[in-house]
């Protein structure tokens, strides 16, 4: 189904010639995400609104080809790359936030807006977006409900597909529809909005987002826990959760990361210190000073060797910039890296930990674990040298056992980062036959022709 010249002209009397190229090296630009795996599209479209989208996905289905879209290409899974070749659509050009509803608390914005310019425009308002990715200085909102994204927050405020109240989006056979509401409550027919959240560009093209907003907490105070190694800071982190404190964000660093984020920035780390936690709570300033003493307890009794809460903003900034830094900084480790995003039940977090830890002594490897510790969602990460093939193998075989035995915890293989490519193989061992086939079912009757990103999920 590769894009013929003639269905390339078509595309340039719908956008215009300056929205539209199969220059080689505008292809390259388009041709990877945050995997670093690269295919080249046959031509890359910045398309300004839904008509055009329709269009495109109408010709799609009349000529053979592939069509996908396309944020800002941080994901992690794949998502958005042409495996197969076709058009990638690139929604920047859809950056509009459209309006912001003070009375019912609510913001309309296009797929194309940075998810920090969101936040930033309702904390003018003293609203809050709850969502927020590592890579939200960068991602987009449409990239963002494309896998459902998460973020330190989601630990007391959930998740994406918890702020999508509705939305516009195109079918893959060009049908433009509406789904949701704008109330905070509406139950006519089936869901559709939480259908396509989650659902990685596969069953529609997003083009119009309706949100939830919440008030601005009156404060928030940031602190940071060192602990002596990586168990003692997860069975602080069961602790706090069993003790019914309910954090804003409870991070976790291990050594490994605590180390390649001081390397790259002056950070004043106790030097027996091998794993971190960073906590947030908010509230009222009474409650929010009552919560911190508490947490801080909690953490000295597990044997925190130190614990600091943030004086200033610019120092709770300080301590989320080396958080938010860690992805980047790993690559002094190795020139590939392997990232999954596993979750567990929380108060299976200290098997987990334990399994990395007797993963690494096995295979020899370099493994890196962060994440979002309050919900049980875990960064693993292996750096390597792909092109060496044995290490490769070793690497490979030892996703697949964290795989098995996450889902053996009651876990699941991706808390945030979609299946993509990379994770299809394993969607099996979580997902039965029934419901897969079901799913599939869904996808096709979306997308009967199948031009829709193909070559995702399943």
């Amino acid at each position: 189904m590769t894009l013929s010249q003639s269905s390339f002209k078509k595309i340039k009397k719908i956008v215009g010639t300056q929205a539209c190229t199969r220059k080689i090296e505008d292809l390259a630009l388009y041709a990877y995400d945050a995997t670093a795996i690269t295919h080249l599209p046959d031509a890359v479209v910045f398309p300004e609104n839904a008509s055009q989208i329709a269009s495109i996905l109408k010709l799609a289905n009349q000529e053979n080809f592939y069509v996908i879209p396309r944020g800002s290409g941080s994901g992690m899974t794949g998502g958005s790359i042409a495996i197969y070749g076709g058009v990638v659509l690139v929604m920047n050009r859809m950056n509009r936030i459209i309006t912001i509803d003070t009375k019912n608390l609510t913001a309309i914005a296009e797929p194309g807006v940075i998810t920090k310019k969101l936040h930033d425009e309702v904390a003018k308002y003293n609203l809050f977006y709850p969502p927020d990715p590592s890579s939200s200085a960068f991602s987009t909102l449409g990239g963002n409900l494309a896998e459902c994204a998460g973020g330190p927050h989601a630990v007391k405020y959930g998740v994406t597909r918890d702020y999508v109240l509705g939305l516009e989006a195109v079918l893959p056979t060009g049908e433009i529809i509406q789904t949701g509401v704008q109330t905070k409550k509406g139950v006519a027919g089936y869901d559709l909005t939480r259908l396509l959240v989650g659902s990685e560009g596969t069953l529609c093209v997003i083009t119009r987002i309706i949100l939830r907003l919440i008030a601005q907490p009156e404060t928030v105070r940031t602190m940071t826990a060192f602990f002596p190694d990586i168990k003692t800071a997860i069975t602080a982190v069961t602790a706090i959760i069993q003790q019914g404190i309910m954090p804003r964000t409870l991070e976790f660093m291990d050594q490994a990361s605590i180390n390649c984020v001081a390397d790259k920035f002056e950070t004043d780390l106790p030097t027996n210190a091998n794993a971190l936690l960073i906590i947030e709570v908010d509230g009222s300033l009474p409650q929010t000073a009552t919560v911190a003493k508490e947490i801080e307890i909690l953490c000295r009794q597990h044997h925190a060797i130190e614990t600091k809460i943030a004086r200033t903003s610019q120092e709770a900034e300080s301590f989320w910039k080396a958080r938010k830094s860690i992805s980047p900084a790993l690559f002094q480790y190795g020139p590939h890296k392997i990232n999954e995003d596993i979750v567990v039940p929380v108060n299976k977090l200290p098997d987990i930990v334990q399994k990395i830890s007797e993963l690494k002594k096995k295979t020899g490897l370099t493994m890196v674990s962060f994440g979002h510790a309050g919900d049980g969602n875990i960064h693993f990460n292996i750096m390597l040298d792909k092109r060496d093939k044995k290490k490769l193998k070793k690497a490979e075989k030892a996703v697949e056992e964290m795989f098995d035995y996450t889902l053996a915890l009651g876990g699941t293989i991706s808390g945030e980062h979609g299946i993509g490519i990379t994770k299809a193989p394993f969607l099996t061992k979580e997902i039965g036959k029934v419901e897969l086939a079901l799913m599939k079912k869904i996808k096709n009757i979306f997308d009967p022709k199948g031009v829709l990103n193909p070559g995702k999920i399943f």
